[in-house]
Order: C-alpha cells, then structure tokens, then sequence
C-alpha cells in the first residue's frame, strides 16, 4: 500500500476528497499525514475529524526556504510518506524537496495545463472568454505549474458564471480526478517518460 502524504493551505476540500477516495477498504493508497502551513486552517479541523495525524509547520520558524523544505521532507519522511500530493499548497517546492521524492510529487490545478497556470486560474479563464477550463493533475517540477500533465478533466464555461460557480465546477472534477489519479500511480498504472506520462489503463 502506498502511504501518501498531503500539503495544504486553506480549506482542505482536496485532503477530504483524497481521504474519502483511498482511506477505505481495498484501497491501494492511503492517506497518513497533513502538512499544512497556515494555523487555524479548515484541512487541520478536516483531518481531526477523519483520524489523520495533521502537523503545522509555519515556513516563518525556518530561516530559509531551502531549510523548510529538507525540514518538510524529514517530516513526511517519519510518517513513511511515499507519495506527496499537494492540495492547496500556496508554496513553491524547491530542488532541495523534490530531489528526496522525484517523480513522486503531485499536484491539482484548477485549469486545463499549460493555459491559465499560477494563481487565480478560474479568474483567468472567465477574464480571457474561455469556453472550456477544467482541472489538470500533474507531477511537480521545479516551475510553476510546468511538471509532466498525468489527467485532465474539461469544464465548461456556462453563460453568466461567476468566479463561484466555475470553481465550484472545476472542484468537483478534481475531487473525482485526483484520488483516481493516486490510485492509479499506487497499482503501477502511470509510468514518467522524461516529460510525457504513459497510463497503461484508463483510469476509473
């Protein structure tokens, strides 16, 4: 079983969607750890409630990002994490992170990759009169939004939505897409090729 590690930020709609989709019976992965960086966040409570130890680690209390991530990595690292899924994670990785999980860290965005990457990503599309957006899982690499796209999943831009209504949209497809896609890494099913992604099954 593959134990996965979660990072967020804010309100943990990613970490519950992971936690319901691979914390059951049968399950190739498994949620272990939250790592978040914002006290008082809403995924802490959300990890409390589902009996998965959550840790609060503020960037601020190192004195440099480099030291953050190796201390970042280390935690992870005590609670067997294999596996590293960003949901919500309002930091930047560095090298000295992604070179202790290579090829083993993740991430949802909210559009359809390489359009609308960094923050704001439904407000892009709405700005620019995208007809489609969507969701996108890809692995991490040093830039942003840049690592190898593993699936996406399309959205459409309806007649008089907001920014609420979009992202409410693109959220329900990531909370389908994103455990789908762990599950799939776990049973060996997605393989990296330099910077293209094989899945060697649909995924379910």
């Amino acid at each position: 079983m593959t134990r996965v590690g979660v990072l967020a930020s804010g309100s943990g709609s990613n970490f519950q969607a992971l936690v319901d989709g691979l914390n059951v019976e049968g399950s190739p992965a498994k949620v272990v750890v939250l790592i978040c960086n914002v006290p008082g966040a809403r995924a802490i409570e959300r990890a409390a409630l589902v009996n998965v130890p959550a840790v609060l680690m503020q960037p601020e209390k190192w004195p440099t990002r480099e030291a953050f991530d190796v201390a970042l990595a280390d935690e992870l690292g005590r609670h067997g994490v294999e596996l590293v899924c960003l949901a919500g994670w309002m930091r930047l990785v560095g090298p000295a992170f992604l070179s202790r999980y290579p090829g083993a860290v993740l991430n949802v965005h909210p559009a359809l990759l390489p359009s609308f990457p960094g923050l704001h990503a439904p407000r892009q599309a709405l700005a620019r009169g995208a007809k489609v957006t969507g969701c996108t899982v890809h692995f991490v690499d040093e830039g942003t939004d840049t690592g190898p796209i593993i699936a996406q999943a399309p959205v459409p831009v309806l007649p008089g939505d907001g920014i609420a209504e979009l992202t409410a949209r693109i959220q329900r497809e990531e909370h389908r897409l994103y455990p789908a896609v762990v599950r799939a890494i776990a049973e060996g099913k997605v393989r990296l090729d330099g910077h293209a992604v094989h899945l060697t099954e649909a995924l379910a």
